[in-house]
């Protein structure tokens, strides 16, 4: 019945559409907004992945939570809002990787004040039934209709401001909780929490979290949250609240499980907004936030500044299809690449050290010279996030880059998993340096380029005193014997000596990025260095099986080799998939194995792997392709598919990234990413949008004369509006002739009515501008 529901929505929005196109053709542009459906995927749902009222790169994220309050184990797993639930147990103001909480629910009748469980088969709780037939949700607004009381919920935002607006039932009894000292997502336990409903009719307070990353990369660390809200009504009663005990007429509240509620006496329908400033450093900065963006806009401007920023955001590629359902896959990629990673500091530029204290940026024209932003690790982003990101957000990739080197001069390591600049670096890694460099070689140079080239140098070459939440656990071994030496056992975590052969072949990735860096600004001795370890992957490649292959400190490969076994080398994969993981040195790849063998398996993969959608088939669950010859689900596969331009059968690349672009992504609850798979704030859908784009860099744009490898358009036109602050061209344009499915594969490329004799597009031309044709027909070819 739900798939039904979402159905329908679908098909009204695509009814919108035509009447939207038709003023297109009048000379107004299309409506974008219309397309992101930010319920694709959430029957897997991190916490970050739902926040449909946020702003783009915002840290006000309000969205509806289904089982929010149960946390996770791991720190990791699903939890918010689930597809497959049917109840809302509030409105969570702050949706961010290891950061969640400041929570709002309206209910009516008895006063409950706790939340109860989603998969209670009789109601408890305060929690709500809905229907998702009663249900809107786009970019920057979501609206639903809590049937246990006749509530309309409504929440939008500005960039540190959450709006939520609830329109009650007349009655006696309409109360707004804010629960604020219980865990949500993935914020881990909470240490303590104050909460208070001052003289003034404020609602303010703060939570203290303990996510589990933090305690794992940074035992004894605490991520605390600030809020102030203004309402537009008084209540005619209030109380506070923890757990079932509450106190009327009690102003304020403090420890772990504090809440407040107002009660209100409505003699006829009546809604209630609430403006809720946030803050990571304090409650004065939540109300300095809340007054300097939000004191005089309403509800309804906030929600039509959101869709301008949106439509804006949206509308700098625009795709031309009559395939409706792939704009649908389109622009709810890009909405979600340009969701996550949210604003951490406030308008005043105060922001959350790594020490725990309050840092100051430095302001211009009253406002801070560069933003910080929490953010997932960048584990896999070279082939996804940061790709787009150059093409039409440098601005925001170049304010990304500064954000990671404030941290880094704060905490004297890069770090890039972040959760108010605490460590959360998620997998152990650190590929930080491949998203630098690459912005540094297109041009983006807005940064500090000195002090990032000097951090990228010590993240790659730095083993001394390295803190475990900066990643790169085995720099040391790595640096001194080229490889990183496994062992089946060992003590702590399992990345820092189990995952040898992965960590070898990402180390020597990010060497070879940084080395192309060292070579243009004349430091010989490093460019040498790092592309003497760039070659680690090759001290690990066995030609007696053509695979890579973990070997031990004395030299010798591991006994029991099964290249399909995951965990032991390999973190999150096997060696089938991680033997590709040369992005770099593709052709040096190629020529240990061999341009036939190399193009045999690969093809060989993909024909099996289809048959369970390129991952883990039907079943729900963030891991379920590891154990697979392939898996689109997960970072390290993610440039598998493009390598064949790089072996000499662009056709087979053309063919196997159109099947999964048509075939892994879906546009319903369960069948968005995969069934369930771990969209990763943004990569999956971001992957999406430069593939069906045709264009990807195996190398992550990291070359010293970087290139897009080219591919066969899903659209007939693509448009990608390009920023004169970075770019001498206005746009940049892809035309497709004969775009029909029966012509899968590319006849010519043109740029600017010039052939091009390889499927490769130097990002130079694509900075300056300028149309690509490219001519599609029904024969496979390889030579142009």
């Amino acid at each position: 019945m739900k798939l039904i529901y979402y159905s329908i929505l679908i098909a009204c929005s695509f009814v919108l559409q035509s009447c939207i196109s038709t003023s297109s053709e009048k000379g107004e542009q299309e409506s974008l907004t219309q397309y992101v459906e930010p319920r694709i995927g959430t029957a897997h749902c991190r916490w970050f992945h739902f926040a449909p009222g946020a702003m783009p790169f915002g840290m006000a994220k309000p969205g509806p939570s289904t089982n929010g309050h149960l946390g996770n184990a791991s720190g990791w797993e699903a939890t918010g809002y689930d597809y497959r639930e049917n109840s809302i147990e509030g409105f969570p103001c702050l949706h961010e990787f290891q950061v969640g909480g400041i929570v709002l629910m309206p209910t009516t009748g008895k006063l409950i004040t706790v939340p109860g469980l989603p998969t209670d088969s009789i109601k408890t709780g305060y929690r709500s039934h809905f229907d998702r037939a009663n249900e809107v949700a786009t970019a920057g607004y979501y609206s639903v209709l809590l049937d246990d009381y006749q509530i309309r919920a409504e929440v939008t935002a500005t960039p540190r401001v959450a709006y939520q607006r609830f329109h009650f039932p007349k009655g006696a009894e309409n109360h707004l909780l804010f629960d604020i000292g219980n865990r949500q997502g993935e914020s881990g336990a909470v240490a303590d929490a104050f909460v208070s409903y001052t003289e003034d009719g404020r609602v303010e307070g703060w939570v203290i979290t303990l996510p589990e990353y933090v305690k794992k990369y940074q035992p004894g660390a605490q991520v605390p949250l600030y809020f102030s809200a203004v309402l537009d009504k008084q209540p005619s009663s209030f109380g506070t609240f923890q757990g079932e005990k509450q106190q009327p007429g009690a102003r304020e509240l403090k420890g772990i499980g504090a809440g407040v509620y107002l009660t209100y006496d409505f003699p006829e329908a009546d809604s209630v907004t609430a403006k809720i400033g946030l803050s990571y450093t304090s409650v004065e900065n939540a109300r300095l936030n809340l007054e300097a963006e939000a004191k005089d806009l309403s509800f309804d401007e906030a929600k039509e500044q959101a869709h301008r920023t949106w439509e804006e955001y949206l509308g700098r590629i625009r795709v031309e299809t009559s395939k409706q359902e792939d704009k649908v896959k389109f622009y709810t990629g890009l909405y979600h690449a340009l969701l996550g990673r949210g604003l951490a500091n406030d308008v005043n530029g105060a922001y959350p050290k790594n020490d725990g204290s309050i840092g100051q940026l430095e302001m211009k024209d009253g406002k801070p010279v560069h933003n910080i932003y929490n953010t997932d690790a960048a584990w896999g982003a070279q082939w996804n996030l940061s790709q787009l990101w150059i093409m039409a957000y440098p601005e925001y990739i170049s304010d990304y880059i500064s954000s990671h080197l404030q941290a880094y001069q704060d905490a004297g390591w890069l770090a890039d998993g972040l959760a108010n600049n605490r460590y959360v670096s998620g997998v152990g890694t650190n590929l930080l340096p491949t998203i630098i460099a690459g912005a540094y070689e297109c041009g983006i140079r807005d940064f500090d380029t000195k002090l990032a080239y000097e951090a990228c140098l010590k993240n790659e070459l730095d083993g001394e005193n390295r803190p475990f939440g900066a990643g790169k656990v085995n720099t040391k071994e790595f640096v001194k014997y080229g490889y990183v030496p496994h062992a089946d056992e060992g003590e702590g975590y399992h990345e820092t000596f189990m995952f040898s052969a992965s960590h070898t072949l990402e180390y020597s990735y990010s060497s070879w990025a940084v080395a192309q860096w060292a070579k243009q600004v004349g430091d010989s001795a490093h460019y040498n260095q790092l592309m003497h370890l760039s070659k680690g992957w090759e001290r690990l490649y066995d030609p007696s099986t053509n695979f890579i292959r973990p070997k031990k400190e004395d030299g010798q490969f591991v006994d029991n080799f099964n290249p399909m076994q995951v965990w032991r080398g390999f973190q999150e994969g096997n060696a089938w998939q991680y033997t590709f993981y040369v992005p770099h040195d593709v052709k040096g790849l190629v020529g240990k194995v061999g341009a036939d063998v190399f193009n045999a398996r690969l093809d060989s993969i993909f024909t099996v792997s289809q048959k369970m959608i390129f991952s883990g088939g039907t079943e729900v669950g963030a891991f379920a392709g590891l154990q697979t010859l392939y898996n689109q689900g997960n970072q390290p596969c993610l440039h598998i598919s493009w390598l064949f331009n790089e072996a000499g059968r662009p056709s087979l690349t053309q063919k196997w990234v159109r099947a999964i672009l048509n075939e892994f992504y879906g546009t319903d609850g369960i069948h968005g990413y995969g069934y369930g798979q771990d969209e990763d704030q943004g990569q999956l859908g971001a992957w999406y949008v430069i593939s069906s784009m045709g264009l990807f860099d195996v190398k992550g744009l990291t070359d010293s004369k970087p290139s897009f490898g080219l591919g066969a358009p899903l659209f007939d036109k693509i448009t990608i509006q390009l920023n004169p602050k970075y770019y001498s061209g206005k746009e940049f344009v892809i035309q497709v002739k004969g775009n029909m499915p029966e012509n899968g594969y590319v006849q010519q490329y043109l740029l600017n009515g010039k052939s091009l004799h390889e499927p490769s597009l130097p990002f130079a031309a694509f900075s300056e501008g300028g149309i690509l044709e490219v001519e599609m027909g029904t024969q496979p070819k390889d030579s142009y």
